[in-house]
């Protein structure tokens, strides 16, 4: 099992639920975790009988809302305390220094911050990352239309006094029209449908599947993005 934390104030749910859903497609079971305070996936995933807090399944992901910690969640389930979840993928979405701390997101295998450039995400961002207590490996998963160098040095220079050791290498989401528009129509049809993606988004979200799964399992990636996008 892998455990993978995504970072930052900005709107990162969709992006998330639609990488599970691709590794999904490459039959890895995939739980996702919204630890975040607006708790998005409440409101977008659909759910018969929603409370508090729940576990719910959608297109093959089982998704998580509304626990503080992963005991709270085998409590819910009813597994014991030592129990191992059964999932090859463990995606926890968290916006809070609470959520990091109560998820112990630094002994994750990875870790991502995702922020667009708006001064929101950034400093929202940055509070976010003051929560953490020792030095942590972070890669950047950046959404913006045109990137710029100043705006990437702008996020360094913000982050100088959090104890984040930045990957070198980024990964690029472009901020189009086309793909808001898709992601909202899926999340009003209550499905997860790829193909209206613009290609850039398509390409980074496969390039981010390639980068959690093992090197064999590369050439079946694209594949199962293709089925995706036929609905098969």
């Amino acid at each position: 099992m892998r455990t993978i934390g995504f970072i930052g104030a900005y709107d990162k749910t969709d992006l998330i639920i639609y990488l599970a859903r691709l590794l999904v497609q490459l039959n890895k079971k995939v739980m996702i975790i919204d630890a975040t305070t607006l708790q998005k996936t409440k409101y977008i995933v659909p759910c018969i009988s929603p409370s508090r807090s729940y576990v719910t399944e959608f297109e093959g992901i089982d998704i998580a809302v509304g626990f503080y910690d992963y005991n709270s969640i085998k409590d819910y389930l009813g597994m014991p305390v030592h129990a191992v979840f059964g999932y090859d993928y463990i995606f926890v979405d968290i916006d809070s220094p609470e959520a990091l701390e109560g998820f112990a997101i630094e002994t994750s295998a990875k870790n991502y911050f995702v922020t667009g450039f708006d001064l929101y995400s950034l400093k929202r961002g940055l509070e976010i990352l003051s929560g953490i207590k020792e030095p942590m490996p972070l890669k950047k998963i950046l959404f913006s239309k045109n990137l710029e160098l100043k705006e990437d040095e702008y996020l360094d220079y913000l982050s100088l006094g959090c104890k984040v050791i930045w990957d070198e290498e980024k990964i690029y989401f472009p901020f189009e029209q086309g793909d808001q528009t898709t992601i909202m129509e899926n999340q009003r049809m209550q499905k997860i449908k790829v193909k209206k993606l613009t290609q850039l988004y398509k390409e980074s979200l496969m390039y981010l599947a390639e980068e959690l799964t093992d090197s064999s399992e590369a050439g079946n990636i694209k594949k199962a993005f293709k089925q995706l996008e036929k609905g098969v």
